[in-house]
């Protein structure tokens, strides 16, 4: 009776595994994957298989067909989004159906894939890194954290990003950078978007014991496919500035602002990110500040990345006693959800 009771749990268990996997991929030369999508953006697809410890990546200009029973948010390169069960494609001309209106997309228009079945954690994206370098002379030491959080819903995303550097050394003051932002985007039709962020900045090279800017704008994505992002922005920002005490001296301000960022990933294992903001001042006449980042990412076996990053802002009338500008670059070795 034993016997057959552990024979009956085996037999359900292999059933629910084979279940599991049911999604099915045929690569341009003719292979067969057989697993469960984790997703698919920035040109590269994840599915778990049975077969393998850890999730096969395939570029996504490789695949030739998709099939699948579950639900997906799909993302098309014209900005529309699609809420689904089940995708199909069809092997003579590389389309999916979405069955709920019977329209069609082309594989290569296709820019994202995300299952929904597991809902809210399935959304999620994360990253951390970290740096640390230390030199025996003066006992120079100093550590780097960069983070990103975010979560993707039908027709909104939230994100959260932190990064921090401080530096210590004998018979000098602590060097220290902290920034960190909340962003909110709403998703329009023909990839134009809504956003809000808020973005806190603390540098001791301004003198900026807090920063904190509050923007409204308007965005569209130009150019959004699997090789590359580039998008726009423009809106209106409040800022609010604290020093030092030693300065003595705080001050608020009405901007307008305008930004473009740039997103290349489809080049093998690297990856680029970089963005400038400018913000032109609407109660003080003549002062203009800019931000601007760049990120060069690998990416390593396990989820892991290697990040080499520039952050760098300038202000054109900065506070009497202080710097024009101020900048970091970090090296950091991180994983990635």
């Amino acid at each position: 009776m034993k016997l057959k009771s552990v024979l009956f749990c085996i037999t359900v268990l292999v059933a629910l595994s084979a279940f599991s996997q049911n999604d099915t991929l045929v690569i341009a030369n003719g292979d067969r994957i057989i697993g469960e999508i984790k997703k698919m953006e920035r040109g590269v697809l994840t599915i778990k298989t049975s077969y393998s410890n850890s999730d096969l990546k395939v570029k996504w200009k490789k695949v030739s067909t998709i099939k699948s029973i579950e639900s997906f948010l799909i993302t098309a390169s014209n900005g529309t989004r699609y809420k689904l069960d089940g995708i199909n494609s069809a092997t003579a001309n590389e389309i999916i159906e979405i069955s709920d209106n019977n329209s069609v997309i082309n594989i290569s228009d296709v820019v994202f894939i995300k299952p929904i079945k597991d809902g809210f954690m399935s959304r999620l994206n994360a990253s951390v890194s970290f740096g640390y370098n230390f030199t025996k002379a003066s006992n120079l030491s100093q550590l780097s954290l960069a983070s990103n959080l975010g979560y993707t819903s039908d027709y909104f995303s939230v994100g959260a990003t932190f990064n921090s550097v401080r530096s210590n050394q004998d018979e000098v003051e602590e060097i220290q950078r902290t920034y960190g932002e909340l962003s909110f985007n709403y998703f329009l039709k023909r990839d134009n978007f809504l956003i809000f962020q808020s973005e806190f900045l603390s540098n001791s090279e301004q003198k900026l014991q807090l920063r904190i800017t509050n923007k409204l704008g308007f965005g569209k994505y130009f150019v959004h496919n699997n090789r590359m992002y580039l998008a726009g922005a423009i809106g209106v920002a409040w800022n609010n500035e604290d020093f030092y005490e030693a300065l003595n001296n705080n001050r608020n301000s009405g901007e307008a602002y305008a930004s473009l960022e740039v997103n290349l990933f489809d080049f093998n294992d690297l990856g680029l990110v970089s963005g400038v903001t400018t913000y032109p001042s609407l109660t003080e006449k003549g002062r203009v500040r800019t931000d601007f980042k760049i990120d060069f990412k690998y990416d390593l076996p396990l989820d892991l990345f290697v990040k080499i990053g520039l952050n760098y802002n300038y202000d054109n009338r900065p506070i009497e006693g202080t710097s024009y500008d101020d900048y970091i670059i970090r090296t950091t070795l991180g994983w990635e959800l």
